[in-house]
């Protein structure tokens, strides 16, 4: 399903890496050094409003690499996908930081 070229695909892939990443950076930067849970993290990060977008974009980051490896293979349509939802992500990102600070 991965080698197909759809922008359906990309917008799942645009939408999920981040997610992915959320949970190996929740992992490696905090459950591993402060053996904090998973809902206590949700709330410091819900309480700190200006740590939000910065998780985001770390997570965003991921994204980018996923966008390069469809683009280098051609698959054109994929990478309309996560670059559509992707800029749905920059636009919240913006967002927070203009309502929040």
């Amino acid at each position: 399903m991965l080698k197909k070229d759809h922008l359906g695909l990309g917008i799942v892939l645009g939408l999920l890496t981040p997610f992915v990443t959320f949970f190996i950076y929740y992992l490696l930067a905090v459950y591993m050094p402060y053996h904090r849970g998973l809902s206590e993290f949700v709330q410091i990060l819900l309480s700190n409003r200006q740590m939000l977008p910065k998780i985001i974009s770390i997570c965003l980051l991921f994204n980018g690499a996923v966008f390069y490896i469809y683009t280098r293979q051609r698959k054109d349509l994929t990478a309309k996908g996560i670059f559509l939802v992707t800029m749905l992500y920059a636009i919240t990102i913006i967002l927070l930081k203009l309502l929040h600070g």
